[in-house]
C-alpha cells in the first residue's frame, strides 16, 4: 500500500506547483479541477477522503495497541517494530495526502477568487474611465 501512497502524494505536490505557478497546464487542470466539483465529484471525494480518514484511524490504533504491547511486556520485537515502522510510514503518508488534497482545493478555490476579483476590478476601471471621458467632453 506504500507505493500507491507515495504516487498519490508526488502526484498531489506536482497539482500544487502546476496550479501554483502560471504554466501552460495550470488552465486545462484548473478547468479539470471545476468538472470534477460539480455533478458527482464533491460526494466521491468526500467519500473517498472518509475512507482515507478510516483506514488512517485504523493504522493510528493498530500503532498504539503495538505501542501498548511493548509498554506491556517491557521491549519491543523486532517484528513489532518493523510494523510500526511500517504502519508509521502509512499513517504519515495518509495525512499528507489528505493534507495536501486540502491544500489543491484552497488552491483552486483562490485562483477562481482572484481570476473574479480582475475581472471585476478591470471592469470597474473601464466604467471608470468612460465616466471620466463622459466629464472631460462635458467641461470642453
Amino acid at each position: 500500500m506504500i507505493q500507491p501512497l507515495y504516487a498519490l502524494v508526488f502526484g498531489e505536490v506536482v497539482l500544487i506547483l502546476v496550479l501554483l505557478f502560471r504554466t501552460p497546464l495550470r488552465k486545462p487542470f484548473m478547468l479539470l479541477l471545476d468538472r470534477f466539483k460539480q455533478g458527482r465529484g464533491p460526494v466521491v471525494a468526500s467519500t473517498a477522503g472518509g475512507t482515507l480518514i478510516v483506514v488512517m484511524a485504523s493504522l493510528l490504533y493498530d500503532i498504539s495497541s503495538i505501542k501498548g504491547r511493548s509498554e506491556e511486556y517491557g521491549a519491543v520485537s523486532p517484528t513489532d517494530q518493523v510494523i510500526l515502522a511500517y504502519h508509521l510510514l502509512e499513517a504519515s503518508l495518509l495525512g499528507f495526502a489528505l493534507f495536501l488534497g486540502l491544500m489543491i482545493d484552497r488552491i483552486h478555490y483562490y485562483i477562481k477568487e482572484v481570476r473574479m476579483l480582475r475581472k471585476h476590478l478591470q471592469a470597474v476601471k473601464k466604467k471608470d474611465k468612460k465616466s471620466e471621458d463622459v466629464k472631460g467632453q462635458k467641461k470642453s
